[in-house]
C-alpha cells in the first residue's frame, strides 16, 4: 500500500513530526499545513500524509477504526525511520488522528527508538482508551474551550495517562480552531512542546 505524503526536512533539522489527520481531513488541510510550517521554521522536519485512500475514507467505519489508522501511522514511522533514523520522532494528531497517535505511542518502542513526544489537537483521545496507560511519550492535549464534549473526553483521558502530560485549553476556540488567533496558539504550543521534548530546548 502506497499513500501520498509531503516530507519537509529543514537544514539542521533536530526532530521529525509525523502528522496523523482526523476525519474529513488530509495532508492538504490548511490547518495542518500551517502548523507544519511553524514547526519547519523551528527546524523540525514534518511528514504530512493521508492515513486513508479516498476510497477507504468514503467508508466512515474506517475513519473511526483506530487500530487500523494506528497501523498506517506505524508504517509511516518505519518509512521515515529508514530515511531519517537520526531524528527523534514525534506525532501530531488531530481528531481521530489524535487517538491513532496515542494508540501507536502506547505500543511501546517498536519503531527505532520509539516516539519521543505526542501532541493532540482536538483529539478523540478517548478512542485510544485501551492504550492510554501504556503511553510513555510526553503528551500535550490541546482542546478548544468551546469544544465541550471533546474537552470532557480529554480530561477523562488525562486521568488514564501515566506519562508526563499537560492539557492546554485554548480560550474562545471551537473544534476546528477557526476563530482568529486560536490556530496560531495551537502552533506555538505544539512547537514549544516538540522543541523541548524532541530537540531538548
Amino acid at each position: 500500500m502506497e499513500l501520498p505524503g509531503d516530507l519537509v526536512v529543514p537544514a539542521s533539522a533536530n526532530g521529525l513530526v509525523i502528522f496523523a489527520h482526523g476525519s474529513d481531513s488530509s495532508r492538504h488541510s490548511p490547518r495542518n499545513q500551517y502548523v507544519a510550517h511553524v514547526l519547519n521554521e523551528a527546524r523540525l522536519a514534518t511528514l504530512l500524509f493521508d492515513l486513508l485512500t479516498a476510497e477507504e475514507a468514503a467508508d466512515r467505519r474506517n475513519v473511526f477504526d483506530i487500530p487500523f489508522l494506528a497501523g498506517r501511522l506505524d508504517a509511516a514511522h518505519r518509512w521515515a525511520a529508514d530515511r531519517h533514523g537520526e531524528l527523534p520522532v514525534g506525532y501530531f494528531g488531530a481528531s481521530t488522528g489524535g487517538a491513532a497517535a496515542l494508540w501507536t505511542a502506547g505500543e511501546g518502542a517498536g519503531v527505532g527508538v520509539g516516539v519521543g513526544a505526542v501532541v493532540s489537537r482536538g483529539g478523540r483521545v478517548d478512542l485510544a482508551g485501551p492504550r492510554l496507560a501504556a503511553v510513555t511519550a510526553p503528551t500535550l492535549l490541546i482542546v478548544g474551550a468551546l469544544d465541550a464534549d471533546v474537552l470532557e473526553v480529554n480530561r477523562a483521558a488525562q486521568d488514564e495517562l501515566r506519562c508526563v502530560n499537560e492539557l492546554q485549553v485554548v480560550a474562545g476556540a471551537t473544534h476546528l480552531f477557526s476563530e482568529p488567533g486560536t490556530l496560531e496558539q495551537v502552533a506555538v504550543l505544539a512547537r514549544d512542546w516538540f522543541r523541548r521534548e524532541l530537540a531538548g530546548h
